[in-house]
């Protein structure tokens, strides 16, 4: 199947395991909360019980340098893509006041990024992940 959007989640490379999938984890639930349209139907197992509906398209796992989180950022806001950005400060809160509050301190061109998903249309996402690497 094509699409004519493309998903992409960078972590930056480094951190712990835990880490990496808490980070990927909260970036996918940001990116289907803001493209509900992205959403497919809900799974059906043998036994006819209802499962939660899954994002309709692949999401491809970069891992990032520093570097790269800031140039994709940049990019993706110039580029008017959907962003969901995860910082360091966000690993020593317990909820997700306390996630906002610490995201709306950070400097707004350059954040502590550990994580970022973007979506959008497949030339602009390409555009913005340039040079990173799907992760091992």
């Amino acid at each position: 199947m094509v699409f004519d959007t493309k998903v992409a989640i960078l972590v930056l490379d480094g951190l712990a395991v835990w880490q990496k999938l808490n980070v990927t984890a909260f970036l996918a639930t940001g990116i289907a909360g803001a493209a509900p349209d992205a959403m497919g139907e809900p799974y059906e197992d043998a036994a006819g019980r209802q499962h939660a509906r899954l994002l309709g398209q692949p999401m491809l796992v970069f891992a990032a340098t520093p570097e790269l989180l800031q140039r994709a950022w940049q990019q993706g806001i110039e580029r008017g893509l959907t962003r969901a950005a995860y910082v360091r400060a966000m690993f020593s809160t317990g909820h997700d006041a306390a996630n906002r509050e610490v995201f709306r301190a950070e400097p707004a061109d350059a954040p502590d990024l550990v994580g970022l998903a973007l979506r959008g249309p497949k030339r602009d996402v390409d555009k913005a992940t340039k040079g990173a690497t799907l992760h091992p």
